[in-house]
């Protein structure tokens, strides 16, 4: 396919991109092979915020799971959280049933083919509805991925951060005019391997690149300053001490989170705040009275806009009440710990402690 006709507004472009593709650009992924609407929106959605390497194992295990859209929207969002377990950004995992929910109603169990009804699905910008089309169908579709941001970013030498709308649109009209009319698929994943491979966000390997003679951020020795980055801010830090509570029979206290926010949806451990009576707090909401109260190792979990420093507490409780244990509340032993879905935090302490 080297030297395949390619039209667009910016046909070398595409095609110097096109024929990297061929030669250099990666063709056994797994939601490449046998593509469809499902397979490439599952992939699509995991491949938000998160490397392909780390991707792959989570996208196997879930197709195998949850094979078409209607098994992943029958399924439970406790199920699909507890597959999602580890992956992060769990709100991703919660759209994404969401969304399968609406499509087993609205379209019979298919992904929609327009562009707008795919853009309407709970999870999907236009980023995405753009890349699960132009792969699946062959639809001209651009894409502005982060990595698609960073190479149009130095090749055309914009400036500023990319979180500014003035900024975002200009690179959108960069893709659109250097998106081909033909060979969509290869073309969406040559520029997200492109940006993920070559031109990386430190240490790009220039030499590599097919835009290179052309690149601006290269001719003009910029390429380390683009894309611009994001002003930096100072993130707090929020306190929380995390209870393990252990019965006299060894079994451990479980509490889901609330359906929205961090975490939504999955299992986690008790939480006080780090000046909470433990034992009032004990006895007031579970019925049970303290044994013994071990603090362990702070550390910290950085989210995107804030520090967590998490201060696990083992506590050894007894007359545990015998009304505490429903759908918000469950008192597991070490075996069943792995059958529910946690964040990684809450998996670290768990494994820390049930060795």
């Amino acid at each position: 396919m080297v030297g395949a006709k390619i039209t667009g507004v910016d046909k070398d472009f595409a095609r110097q991109v096109l024929d990297w593709f061929d030669q250099h650009g990666r063709h056994d992924l797994p939601w490449q092979q046998n593509r469809s609407l499902y397979k490439v929106w599952l992939a699509e959605v995991m491949l938000q915020q998160t490397q392909v390497a780390t991707v792959i194992p989570y996208y196997q295990k879930f197709l195998t799971k949850f094979p078409s859209i209607s098994s992943l929207a029958s399924a439970s969002l406790d199920d699909v959280l507890t597959l999602w377990a580890g992956l992060g950004y769990y709100s991703r995992a919660r759209n994404l049933h969401m969304a399968a929910v609406i499509i087993n109603q609205e379209y019979g169990g298919a992904f929609p083919q327009q562009f707008e009804e795919a853009l309407a699905l709970p999870g999907i910008g236009r980023s995405t509805a753009g890349a699960i089309l132009a792969q699946s169908l062959g639809q001209r579709h651009a894409i502005l991925d982060g990595n698609v941001k960073r190479v149009l970013s130095r090749y055309f030498e914009i400036e500023g951060w990319y979180g500014k709308k003035s900024v975002e649109n200009k690179l959108w009209e960069k893709a659109e005019a250097c998106t081909p009319n033909e060979r969509l698929a290869d073309y969406t994943q040559a520029m997200m391997d492109l940006g993920a491979t070559v031109c990386t966000r430190s240490s790009p390997d220039c030499a590599l690149c097919p835009l290179l003679r052309a690149c601006r951020a290269y001719k003009n020795q910029r390429v380390n300053e683009l894309p611009t980055r994001k002003p930096k801010k100072h993130l707090p830090v929020k306190n929380v001490r995390m209870l393990l509570l252990m019965n006299t029979e060894g079994h451990i206290m479980l509490e889901k989170r609330p359906p929205s926010g961090i975490w939504g949806g999955l299992w986690s451990l008790p939480e006080l705040a780090l000046d909470e009576d433990i034992a009032g707090q004990c006895e007031l909401r579970w019925g049970c009275r303290i044994k013994n109260i071990e603090d362990q190792a702070e550390f910290r979990h950085t989210f995107s806009h804030y520090h967590l420093d998490i201060t696990p507490c083992r506590v050894k409780v007894e007359a545990v009440a015998a009304s505490v244990g429903d759908n918000e509340q469950q008192w597991c032993n070490a075996g069943q710990v792995g059958s529910y879905a946690v964040a990684t935090p809450v998996a670290k302490i768990l494994r820390q402690n049930l060795k």
